[in-house]
């Protein structure tokens, strides 16, 4: 390739690409069906159940999942919002306590599970055999809004919308592409099947843990 060719070349010469747009961020409070995908960090405790490498430990000892999630209908479809689900933290159990809530709660609207339901379908569809089982699942999330380490404000998911909710079947029948979600029916979104999950992370309590996120998103805070 001549001087001349590579000028001209789109991979070169970057002038007339297009100036990189800020994402407004979601409002607080809105509803929509997310899906969840994991990454790892290499991390197992195989007697606490982390195996498989999904855990991600901190610098400080803290343990966590770092989860995406990505906005699957309505007018904030292929958004993305970065979050932490809380493992361990060597500060005390609440931030765990609060990763096992939110898990519960995300298997409840992924697997269309009452949170009040003990029936044997309803106990086995709240447990998990690893947290692969979580990649991937779908449901309902309220994103929200709160302050990163750089007390910029950012998106965060830490409540899961349950099918105890009015708004709950609605939204997990919503279509992507389409502005309205299909008429309400009784079938429940997912089989309540005992070995699969759902995933939801928590922000993580401490910002010594987080690092910002490739791609915009004020939990992208995962790096130690």
């Amino acid at each position: 390739m001549n001087n001349q060719n590579a000028t001209s070349n789109e991979w070169t010469d970057f002038n007339n690409a297009q100036v990189q747009q800020d994402y407004d961020l979601i409002p607080k409070g809105t509803l929509a069906k997310v899906r969840l995908t994991l990454n790892p960090g290499g991390y197992d405790e195989p007697h606490m159940g982390w195996t498989g490498g999904w855990a991600t430990q901190g610098d400080s000892g803290a343990v966590f999942l770092k989860a995406e999630y990505v906005v699957l209908t309505g007018p904030f479809a292929k958004r993305k919002v970065w979050s932490l689900i809380g493992l361990h933290s060597p500060k005390g159990p609440n931030w765990s306590n609060m990763g096992r809530s939110f898990v519960r709660s995300l298997l409840c609207s992924a697997r269309g599970i009452q949170q009040e339901d003990n029936s044997p379908q309803a106990v086995m569809a709240r447990r998990l055999q690893n947290f692969g089982e979580l990649d991937g699942m779908e449901f309902v999330a309220r994103i929200d809004v709160e302050k990163d380490a750089d007390d910029e404000p950012t998106n965060v998911i830490k409540h899961v919308i349950t099918p105890d909710h009015k708004q709950y079947q609605a939204l997990m029948n919503e279509v992507a592409g389409q502005g309205q979600a299909h008429p309400q029916s009784n079938q429940q979104p997912q089989q309540a099947y005992p070995q699969q999950g759902a995933n939801g992370y928590q922000q993580n309590p401490d910002y010594q843990f987080q690092q910002p996120a490739p791609q915009q998103g004020p939990n992208n805070n995962w790096q130690d």
